[in-house]
């Protein structure tokens, strides 16, 4: 099950359940799209891997289901990933 986390780890931005602006990896790290497109390029900076938009999940379910009200915030500031 998909945590649906609050916000951006880059900028800090809301990312509601209900957001079409959510990107995450694999590993459920969320990014809004902006940062994914404008700072990292693409790629996540906590694995390297590829950026998917988040699925919405449907209202009816969040009661059951809820989001996580968990906020990831990379201290150290978001940049791309460097190719090694």
């Amino acid at each position: 099950m998909l945590e649906l986390r609050p916000n951006c780890e880059c900028c800090d931005r809301d990312l509601p359940p209900e957001s079409g602006q959510a990107m995450i990896c694999t590993f459920e790290c969320t990014f809004c799209v902006d940062c994914v497109e404008t700072v990292l390029g693409g790629s996540c900076p906590n694995c390297g891997g590829a950026f998917a938009r988040r699925p919405i999940r449907p209202a009816a379910m969040l009661a059951r289901y809820p989001a996580s009200t968990r906020r990831v915030l990379k201290a150290e500031g978001c940049a791309p990933v460097r190719a090694a």
